[in-house]
């Protein structure tokens, strides 16, 4: 009989501990990012719940879909390619990363260069949960796009560059059009010009001379003009 209850405690208590290890197992943190509304998702397995304001990328700066697990966290991090500081960066896909911001003003529009802003202490407690529970236990799935309304700001910034653009190219057009021009009209004019005196003179001058004793012909001669006798043939 002693035997009988020995084994079922050891039932019990092996049940206890496999239930324990599979609550341990599926303990977590799924963020989940909704692009179109600008807004994340938190939740634990602990029961925490949070729901914040973003900045995806701005247009020309696609945030990318898809589901992904934490690469690294970096406490302070530093972005040479942009010149921003990214605080509490959680990386999930090559340079991507969820992290603070500065740019309180943007949050709840697309603002960044690809990248997940949130404010500075929601990115902070987003960074402590995912220590505590592991990156391999945290699950970051992304979604949607920004709809029109949301994408306001980053089309008037990527307006003022396609302006600019367009404005060089135009004036580049413009530049060799009046250049094309300008020499046309010189070619006009040098066309229309009158043929160099000393040219023309050559020209005459190499024209057959009449001869002598030609009808009507008679050399310029002032001292034969004036002597007696017939002036003209």
């Amino acid at each position: 009989m002693r035997r009988v209850f020995g084994l079922l405690a050891a039932l019990v208590l092996s049940l206890a501990g496999s239930l324990a290890g599979a609550n341990v197992a599926q303990a977590g943190v799924d963020v989940r990012v909704d692009i179109a509304a600008q807004r994340i998702h938190v939740t634990t397995t602990d029961g925490e719940s949070y729901n914040w304001a973003i900045s995806s990328g701005r247009k020309g700066y696609r945030t990318p879909n898809g589901v992904y697990r934490p690469t690294r966290l970096e406490k302070n991090w530093y972005s040479r390619k942009y010149g921003g500081a990214m605080p509490n960066a959680i990386f999930f896909r090559g340079g991507y990363a969820i992290h603070g911001t500065t740019a309180l003003s943007a949050l709840g529009r697309p603002a960044s260069h690809g990248c997940i802003r949130l404010h500075p202490t929601n990115a902070a407690k987003l960074f402590a949960l995912v220590r505590k529970h592991g990156a391999s236990k945290t699950r970051i799935a992304l979604n949607g796009a920004a709809p029109d309304n949301l994408s306001q700001f980053a089309k008037a910034s990527g307006g003022v560059k396609t302006s600019k653009a367009k404005i060089a190219k135009t004036k580049k057009v413009e530049s060799q059009i009046a250049k094309a021009k300008a020499k046309q009209r010189a070619a006009i004019a040098q066309s229309r010009k009158a043929p160099n005196w000393n040219a023309a003179r050559e020209q005459i001058l190499l024209r057959p001379a009449l001869p002598a004793g030609a009808y009507g012909y008679q050399p310029y001669n002032l001292q034969r003009y004036y002597e007696p006798g017939p002036r003209w043939r």
